[in-house]
């Protein structure tokens, strides 16, 4: 049995790093972003690859089943049963089509969500300060806090209401960080 954790959190909270990081230093987790995972599945020239490429190339956004059943393939195909995936989801619809596959799979189970809460200025702090591209300035930041901000208490409801939610700080240094988060995978992972 596949046991699925969800990390998410605001633009510059850490949450792929973080995960990252877990997977780095504990072995029996795998961790996934969903850019990643449909970026791989492009390059494995895959029939799904093609489907997702004929979107991408064309600016389009990948339609949300595809996004769903690339996530669960990834998933069912890793060689290990603990899988962190940040990022995701990102809207309600996106929550809503992931909970419906997952209803219906006897070997994949979601075990938690957890968010990495920052304040807005820390967010904004980190993304600026790191400006690796020319999406990095106040405008795009607001946009994607914006984006972020718009459905997280829906989605927070829906995944408190399951027993899913959990909350760790983002505010601390980075190894605090991971430490606390990977003090409640293991908790949840039991």
């Amino acid at each position: 049995m596949k046991q699925l954790f969800l990390i998410i959190g605001a633009p510059g909270s850490g949450k792929t790093t973080d995960a990252s990081l877990i997977a780095k230093n504990d072995e029996s987790f795998a961790h996934y972003s969903t850019g990643d995972l449909l970026r791989a599945e492009v390059a494995s020239a895959s029939e799904l690859g093609k489907t997702i490429d004929g979107f991408i190339s064309k600016g389009n956004l990948v339609p949300l089943d595809i996004v769903v059943n690339t996530i669960v393939s990834a998933i069912k195909a890793s060689s290990k049963d603990l899988i962190l995936i940040d990022g995701y989801p990102r809207s309600v619809e996106q929550m809503t089509a992931l909970d419906d596959v997952l209803r219906s799979q006897r070997d994949i189970k979601l075990k938690g969500v957890v968010e990495v809460e920052v304040s807005e200025q820390t967010a904004r702090t980190r993304v600026l300060g790191r400006a690796r591209g020319a999406d990095d300035n106040d405008e795009v930041f607001d946009n994607r806090m914006q984006v972020y901000l718009r459905p997280i208490n829906e989605i927070r409801a829906f995944y408190e209401r399951q027993g899913l939610l959990h909350t760790i700080s983002g505010e601390a240094g980075i190894d605090e960080i991971v430490s606390n988060l990977a003090n409640l995978l293991n908790t949840l992972k039991a």
